[in-house]
Order: C-alpha cells, then sequence, then structure tokens
C-alpha cells in the first residue's frame, strides 16, 4: 500500500487533476466539447503520432507485434463479453452495448499519457501504436458492431479514411526510415501542435465525462465494467506471453489494454441508438473506478 499512493500520486493523479478541469469547465462555461475534439483529431494527435515515431528508435517488427497485441487483447475481451451477455440473456440493444464498452479502450486520451508518466517515452511512442491501431479498430469493427446492419462496409471504409492519424504514421515511418526531416518552420509548428495534444485530450476527456448522463442498468453496467476494468487486463498478460512482449512493449501494450472505455463509444451509441444512456454512463464509471485497478497493475509493471 505504502507504494501504491505515490504511482497514483505521480502518475494517476495529474490525469485526473486535467481531466476534472475540463469537466468543470463543461459544467461552467458553454464550451462545446465538439469543437476540441475536432481540433485535437485532425492536428494535436496527427501531429503527436508523427512527431513520436518520425524521432523513435522502433523497429518495424516492434511496430507489428503491439499493432497484432492490440488486435488480438481487444478482439479476445469484445467476444468475451459478447458470450457472457448472450450467457446472461441481455436483450440484443443491451449486448451491443456491452460488447462496444468491453472492445474499445481509452488508449488516446488516457491511456497515451499514462504511459508516458509512468514509463517514459518510449513506452509513449509503442503506446501511440497502439492508439493508432484501436482507431482503426473503432472505425471499422467498432462501427460494425454499432451498426449492427445499418452501416455498410463501405461506410466503415470510408471512415477509416478520413482518419488522419492514419496517415500522419504512415508518414512518420517513412520520414523515419528514410531519415528524412522536415524544414524548421513547418516542424517546429507540427511539435508545437503535438505538445498541446495531451493536454487537449485530458481536458476534452473530462469535458465529454461532464455531458454524461447517468441511469441504472445493473446487469450489463456491471458486466461491462468487470470484463473492461477486471478482465482485459488478466486477458492482456496472457496474451503477452504467445506475443512475446517484454520491458516498453509489455508496459505500453498491457496498460494500453487495460484503460477504461474510450469515450468514442458514446459518439457510436449515439448515432447507432445503442442505449446511449447506459454507454455514457459505463464510460464514466469504468474512468472513475478506474484507479482501483491501474495503480496496482502499474506497480507489477514495474512503473517509477
Amino acid at each position: 500500500m505504502s507504494k501504491l499512493l505515490p504511482l497514483f500520486s505521480a502518475n494517476l493523479l495529474p490525469i485526473l487533476i486535467t481531466a476534472g478541469l475540463g469537466f468543470l469547465t463543461s459544467r461552467t462555461i458553454a464550451l462545446d466539447p465538439k469543437t476540441v475534439s475536432r481540433i485535437t483529431f485532425y492536428l494535436f494527435s496527427p501531429a503527436l503520432v508523427f512527431v513520436i515515431i518520425s524521432s523513435s528508435e522502433l523497429e518495424t517488427s516492434a511496430i507489428l507485434q503491439i499493432t497484432l497485441f492490440s488486435f488480438a487483447a481487444n478482439l479476445t475481451t469484445g467476444l468475451l463479453a459478447y458470450l457472457l451477455a448472450k450467457l446472461f440473456g441481455f436483450r440484443r440493444e443491451m449486448i451491443i452495448a456491452v460488447v462496444l464498452t468491453a472492445f474499445l479502450t481509452n488508449a488516446g486520451n488516457f491511456g497515451m499519457s499514462l504511459n508516458q508518466f509512468a514509463f517514459g517515452d518510449q513506452a509513449l511512442a509503442l503506446a501511440s501504436i497502439y492508439f493508432v491501431s484501436s482507431s482503426i479498430m473503432v472505425y471499422t469493427i467498432g462501427v460494425a458492431v454499432a451498426s449492427m446492419g445499418q452501416a455498410s462496409i463501405k461506410e466503415g471504409l470510408l471512415n477509416l479514411l478520413k482518419f488522419p492519424t492514419l496517415y500522419a504514421l504512415i508518414l512518420a515511418i517513412v520520414f523515419n526510415r528514410t531519415g528524412w526531416q522536415l524544414p524548421i518552420p513547418i516542424a517546429r509548428s507540427v511539435e508545437q501542435l503535438a505538445g498541446a495534444a495531451i493536454p487537449a485530450m485530458l481536458l476534452l476527456l473530462g469535458m465529454q465525462l461532464g455531458q454524461a448522463r447517468l441511469k441504472e442498468n445493473r446487469g450489463p453496467l456491471a458486466l461491462a465494467i468487470g470484463m473492461r476494468l477486471a478482465v482485459a487486463p488478466l486477458i492482456a498478460l496472457g496474451l503477452s506471453i504467445p506475443f512475446h512482449l517484454e520491458g516498453p512493449a509489455l508496459q505500453a501494450g498491457v496498460t494500453e489494454a487495460s484503460m477504461p472505455t474510450a469515450v468514442m463509444t458514446t459518439i457510436l451509441a449515439t448515432e447507432f441508438e445503442v442505449a446511449p444512456a447506459l454507454v455514457s454512463t459505463i464510460v464514466t464509471a469504468t474512468t472513475i473506478l478506474s484507479p482501483l485497478t491501474l495503480t496496482p497493475l502499474l506497480a507489477y509493471l514495474g512503473a517509477g
């Protein structure tokens, strides 16, 4: 216990304080989170991924390893959530909500920030790969699950092609492998945008949680929270063995897979009318409760 409190204070509390400021902003100032979300989506996040990956020393094998691990960890968690929801006899809408909230992790707003604080720049670089992989899953598998026949494969692919961070990742890998450098004015501008990414993500997280609506639906709520916060870390630790994760890759991969539910799920749930009140509740609950599971996990993974 004496080790857990300093870990919480150094790594999780700063994130919660910044997100809390975003929460207070949403409750006191008429500021639309959608504006902050779009700026982060189109400018800050792509710049951050470009800066991290273009300057990192990651091998192609490490990028492929963490990408495949992210797909395996998220899909396994989602599949198990589906089987348990069916076993418990939840109705179709509740099953979809549980699968979405168990499957999609907050790898960006929360996960990248936590990896940077707890494990440093190398883990942050790997976490950014996980974030991009998770985002691809949001706009393909996530859309497919949420729509359950309402959206076509073509629409899912078009959403993916609108994801600017994907292009930033591709460009970053090219610059990393060729040794190319951006012109100094452009490079410094990109670095400034990248520096704003994580603070903006955390403020946005708090702002979005500030708009969540809380309603009771105990069975699906309990299952989704349990899957995301308790079962998902165990699945990630188990999968880390066949994927041969170690060092920063183990720290980044398992931490990202253990994050609370992605705020993006509320957007999907609202768009496709999949129990949006329940999904918002799960996002809020998993975020608030996540320090209880993440703090001992950080201790296990060797956070400083």
